[in-house]
């Protein structure tokens, strides 16, 4: 079971890591993923989770803070608040808003 990290130009299939956030698995495994604070304020790293969303960490506050229930509803998500509580087939794709 892999998680597929899908950045601006490069996509790569990645083992889970259990605790690790989706914006710490790109960047260990070199994909192109924007980012500019790491906090969750910035949403640059704010991304689409089109698979796998049960094996990723709820929102959390930040996440509610930054991103609209509808873009919640819909799959976005920060890459730097969402961690992988579970193994399985996970894909998520980098959409920042600009």
């Amino acid at each position: 079971m892999t998680i597929e990290l899908k950045g601006r130009r490069v996509t790569k299939e990645v083992e889970p890591e259990t605790g690790m956030t989706i914006l710490e698995l790109a960047l260990k495994h070199d994909v192109d993923w924007g980012f500019s604070c790491s906090r969750g304020t910035c949403a640059r790293c704010r991304c689409l989770v089109e698979e796998g969303a049960e094996f990723l960490s709820e929102p959390n506050d930040r996440e509610w803070d930054r991103l609209d229930e509808e873009e919640l509803e819909e799959g976005f998500r920060l890459g730097c608040q969402t961690a992988v509580i579970g193994m399985g087939p996970v894909k998520v794709r980098n959409k920042p808003y600009f």
